[in-house]
């Protein structure tokens, strides 16, 4: 809100009525402890949460303490006669909610400038989080504090804390909030009775927007507000009453009219969809449709061939008897694995080679040890695979042959295969005997790209999409030329009314001229380098590159990591020397150079499963220091969801909209749009606002995903 908001402690609201449901429905809980023996029976019915307007668990306007399964991911669409809203929630751990938004505000333009917007109505982007406290039980109910459109213009800015208590098919909320679910003022904020400064909420918002103002927590009127959500019999209905605490006086699409604070609503679940429909503030109808999926569940039927079955006995009696070109033709066709090299004796076979189909190491490593079990003889006792990024080794595993044998054919009564294999570091012995051979020759590739922004003025949604061309030589497999050309097929860029944005900035335009490199050619080369990699220490690899690295620049650079097999950490350091290419012509640049690089620290926290932590600290392309930190959680189907930020010298005056750089990303693998198993991913990112603060290059190659293998984050 753009008006400072004051506490009004002589507006009282009929709110007894909702604290007298809750006590009533506590009561009914305690009496009814015998007769539950499973504390989840006490969750809520199997149709599941339901979402309110703005997206989020909640009733109709207001949010509740609920929280979805972990890895719910609900994509939601409803119009309520003034706004329309797109949203998407996820639930990124069992404690802990987010929701991404954009609100369509019928009534307002996006700009009162025709040329510069059309007639476009007023898009603005929200983001929300809520945090489970406390989880409900027989005595205490679920407690968790919210946080709506903390960053950015603040179009619906709130915070809220939360009780929910169920009885059967009856849950009850009670909540108090502040912001904008607590304009009505129905009851004074207690805060405000322990310091002053949470009597008043302060107006506007800090920077250029997109920043947390941590300072308007909690503060200015406050308002309780609740309801009662009722899983009817009929299991795909459910119904919803709430009274609310807002008063719409101050609304972003103009002060609304309010005939009663008594909203009603009504959600339907039809397979994985919800339709809802809604009367509020007694005047208006309301409806949505989302859209439910779980990211821990998702996957795809697979026709790959079954794994190898194990005789009792190896049918090869020595050493000399192997068929070493059959067996490396089935590790191919039955486990993914192309063998570049091999090390073979009486007693150890060592294969290098690499993985191309199994992003599971435990599976491959199965299914390999089952066909090298049935080609080898019984007087072999270790197998050991080295799997290799082009010539370069990464890492070793090494079966114990006998025990694998054994848990392989389920002679134990708790089969247990990982224990018959531990993976390491690369062995002197192994490096010694490492001689790949075709290491050499042309390579190809081709790869689908898909650009997208939202939010834009000419339009809503504009993309480009196409393929990238990929090509280059391998002199010995660790130093290469390679290059990728882009080409686009469909887009609608055009719609561009300019190619640079005329703010102000004091930053040279690292990235806000990005425009001039994206529209008006449908063939580009997006990059054309020298590269060498190699292992040159134990855990330590190394890179250099140099060329047109990516789009918008070129130069020469480095790269050393330290990264532990399966450590939780791992770090090392890049520097590039890079400048500004030319939008004009691809082998052309323009004047302005500089030094970018930065010390990287990777580390997977103990304390978050499935759960990584980058930090990259140094100096960016418009030469401002500082950090970004980068949030990524992986789940069960190989999914990757991040969010990323980066926080410099440059002041959000200096920066401009949106105050700092900041974004979220999906990253999904292949495997789960293929009927045969596979390796490779693909991206989507979502960037509100990219300036050219804290703009990192977009080098070719990171040795931290060459190296992925050594320590397996995003399988």
């Amino acid at each position: 809100m753009s008006l400072s908001t004051s506490l009004k402690s002589n507006q009282k609201m009929p709110i007894k009525w909702l604290i007298a449901a809750y006590v009533f429905t506590c009561t009914l809980a305690y009496g009814q402890e015998d007769n539950y023996n499973n504390i989840d029976e006490w969750n809520i019915s199997p149709v599941g949460s339901s979402l309110m307007v703005h997206g989020g668990t909640g009733l109709i306007q207001t949010p509740t303490s609920r929280m979805l399964a972990e890895g719910d991911l609900r994509v939601s669409y409803t119009d309520n006669d003034e706004y329309r809203f797109w949203s998407a929630t996820l639930q990124l751990f069992p404690w802990m909610q987010a929701t991404v938004r954009y609100t369509d505000t019928r009534t307002r333009l996006y700009s009162p400038y025709p040329g510069f917007s059309g007639d476009q109505t007023l898009k603005d982007k929200g983001i929300d989080a809520k945090f489970r406290l406390f989880k409900e039980s027989y005595y205490m109910p679920e407690l968790s504090v919210g946080f709506r459109d903390f960053g950015g213009t603040g179009f619906f800015e709130s915070e809220f804390i939360g009780l929910s208590k169920q009885v059967g098919p009856v849950n009850v909320h009670v909540n108090m909030g502040w912001g904008y679910l607590g304009t009505s003022g129905n009851v004074s904020n207690p805060f405000c009775d322990a310091s002053d400064s949470f009597c008043d909420r302060p107006g506007g918002f800090t920077g250029n927007g997109g920043k947390i103002d941590y300072q308007r927590f909690f503060k200015g009127s406050a308002s309780l507000f609740g309801g009662i959500e009722y899983q009817t019999p009929w299991e795909p209905l459910r119904l919803k009453v709430e009274y609310e605490g807002n008063n719409y006086v101050n609304d972003r699409a103009g002060a609304l009219e309010q005939d009663s604070n008594w909203n009603f609503g009504a959600a339907y679940r039809w397979n994985n969809f919800d339709f809802s429909v809604n009367y509020q503030r007694g005047n208006t109808i309301g409806f949505g449709i989302n859209y439910n999926f779980n990211l821990h569940k998702l996957s795809q039927l697979k026709f790959d061939k079954p794994k190898r079955e194990l005789a009792a006995k190896s049918n090869v009696s020595s050493i000399d008897d192997v068929n070493l070109a059959r067996m490396n033709l089935y590790l191919y066709t039955e486990a993914g694995f192309i063998t570049t090299s091999s090390d073979i004796t009486d007693e150890q076979v060592t294969l290098y080679g690499q993985q191309i189909s199994y992003r599971d190491n435990d599976e491959a490593i199965d299914r390999m040890g089952r066909i090298m079990a049935s080609e080898l003889p019984e007087s072999v006792k270790d197998y050991k695979v080295v799997n290799t990024n082009g010539s370069v080794p990464i890492v070793e595993t090494v079966v114990d042959a006998s025990e694998f044998k054994r848990q392989a054919r389920y002679e134990t009564t708790e089969p247990n295969l990982k224990g018959s294999y531990k993976r390491q570091d690369l062995q002197a012995e192994t490096l010694a005997s490492y001689d790949p051979v075709n290491t050499s020759g042309f390579f190809t590739g081709i790869e689908t790209f898909w650009i997208q922004t939202f939010g834009n003025p000419e339009d809503f949604y504009l993309y480009q999409a196409g393929v990238l061309l990929n090509g280059g030589y391998s002199f010995n497999g660790k130093t290469s030329v390679a290059g990728t050309l882009k080409v686009n097929l469909f887009e609608n860029f055009d719609k561009f009314n300019f190619t640079q944005d005329q703010a102000n900035s004091t930053l040279p335009r690292v990235r806000t001229n990005v425009r001039e490199y994206v529209s008006d050619r449908n063939i580009t080369m997006e990059n054309l380098y020298l590269h060498w990699n190699d292992r040159v220490a134990p855990n330590l690899y190394a890179q250099v590159y140099g060329g047109y690295l990516e789009a918008m620049y070129g130069g020469v650079g480095g790269e050393l990591l330290y990264r532990p097999v399966d450590s939780s950490i791992a770090f090392g350091f890049d520097i590039n020397y890079v400048q500004q290419r030319s939008y004009e012509n691809d082998f052309e640049f323009f004047d302005y150079k500089v030094l970018t690089g930065h010390a990287n620290i990777y580390w997977k926290p103990s304390f978050l499963p499935d759960t990584q932590v980058t930090f990259n600290i140094g100096q960016y392309l418009a030469k401002d220091k500082g950090v970004t930190v980068d949030l990524a959680k992986r789940f069960d189907s190989g999914i990757v969801v991040g969010a990323f930020a980066s926080f410099t010298n440059v002041s959000a005056d200096e920066y401009g909209e949106g105050s700092f750089t900041k974004g979220f990303y999906l990253s999904i693998p292949f495997d789960l749009f293929s009927l045969k198993s596979s390796k490779g991913r693909g991206q989507l990112p979502w960037i509100p606002i990219a300036r050219d603060g804290g703009q990192p290059l977009i080098r070719p190659i990171t040795l931290y995903n060459t190296t992925e293998e050594r320590s397996p984050f995003s399988r």
